[in-house]
């Protein structure tokens, strides 16, 4: 994975707008445990790729500090070497003058290898300083991802303690419909209503046997009446006879 795909890739996840992948998902929690897993499998890539970045910039400034080290060391030998060269050169000796052109071919020697050393160091700068922004990115990038985790994981228990919630209350009120449809009211209400009816009809059951016995009654009370008028009848002959 290059360095540009690592920063873009980072910088695209952490720039995620949550609420609008939300507004487009069918199931938004089915879609929020997916980008969680995705988030956790993509920061766990990225943090991979961006210690191997970090490594590699640790070892373009180890090969920095060593050219600068190794500059100065080499710097200090062909000023060691001059300085023979000038000392031997003093003496006024042919040997010590043959001598110190030794020495000087050695200081030129060092010197090369110095301005070698400086060369690769300066070389290195900019592609240190420019690993060094990516790195900076990157760790941005990954605070943000993290934090971005973070949002989704409370979104997600928001949502679900929500969806519950909802759940429940449709729960309570389909309970409460279907109270309403079958209403036990009503079921009183017919019990009462034959209650009333059995009632009405022992009323008129009463009131039926009560117009029979007045009935029977009268009927007696005219049989009385027959009797005596024969009665009377009977007596009124005899008083005639005698």
């Amino acid at each position: 994975m290059s360095k540009q795909t690592i920063v873009g890739r980072v910088t695209q996840l952490a720039k995620a707008n949550i609420n609008a992948l939300l507004d487009q998902a069918e199931d938004p929690q089915k879609m929020l445990d997916q980008l969680i897993r995705d988030y956790t499998n993509n920061i766990s890539e990225a943090e991979q790729a961006v210690a191997a970045t970090i490594g590699n910039l640790r070892m373009l400034e180890a090969d920095h500090k060593e050219d600068v080290e190794a500059a100065a060391e080499w710097g200090g030998k062909a000023l060691a070497a001059s300085r023979k060269a000038d000392e031997l050169r003093a003496s006024g000796s042919p040997e010590d003058a043959g001598s110190a052109d030794k020495f000087d071919n050695l200081a030129k020697v060092a010197l090369g290898r110095q301005l070698q050393s400086e060369k690769e160091a300066t070389t290195a700068e900019p592609t240190i300083a420019a690993q060094t922004e990516v790195v900076d990115r990157l760790k941005s990038g990954l605070d943000a991802m993290k934090g971005k985790l973070t949002e989704l994981q409370a979104k997600r228990d928001e949502l679900v303690a929500r969806a519950k919630t909802a759940q429940a209350q449709n729960t309570m009120m389909d309970a409460v419909k279907n109270i309403d449809v079958m209403d036990p009211t009503s079921d009183l209400n017919r019990f009462e209503e034959k209650v009333r009816r059995e009632e009405a009809m022992a009323l008129g059951k009463q009131e039926l046997a009560a117009s029979s016995l007045d009935a029977q009654f009268e009927s007696l009370e005219d049989l009385g009446k027959t009797a005596e008028i024969e009665a009377r009848l009977a007596a009124l002959k005899q008083g005639r006879a005698a």
